[in-house]
């Protein structure tokens, strides 16, 4: 069984999509680690840890694009995995929620 796939170009265009997206993929496990390691120390249990962990990693992958269209650096990835992580799922809803409400009111009926 051979070790490479048919065409040799395959792993070069792997790794260079996995070098060109290494800042999101260092912040979403930043941020799965961090809120991982929040919850257990604030005495919940591993699947609520895993859980909230996982949902933190989802986020800040979600959230990464939004470096490049506010022009910041994706140096400041780490930065941003760093702050789901340590926020948490509420909390990160908590804002979002209070910035739609601000930019978008409810109608009056």
């Amino acid at each position: 069984m051979p070790h490479m796939p048919d065409k040799p170009d395959t792993w070069l265009f792997v790794m260079a999509w996995l070098s060109q997206h290494a800042p999101m993929f260092y912040a979403a496990a930043l941020s799965c680690w961090i809120a991982f390691l929040r919850v257990i120390y604030g005495g919940g249990g591993r699947r609520q840890a895993l859980l909230e962990s996982c949902l933190c990693g989802a986020i800040t992958a979600g959230a990464f694009p939004l470096l490049e269209y506010f022009n910041l650096p994706s140096s400041l990835a780490a930065a941003l995995g760093a702050v789901i992580g340590t926020l948490g799922v509420k909390k990160v809803a908590d804002l979002a929620d209070r910035f739609t409400d601000f930019k978008l009111p409810k109608r009056q009926e």
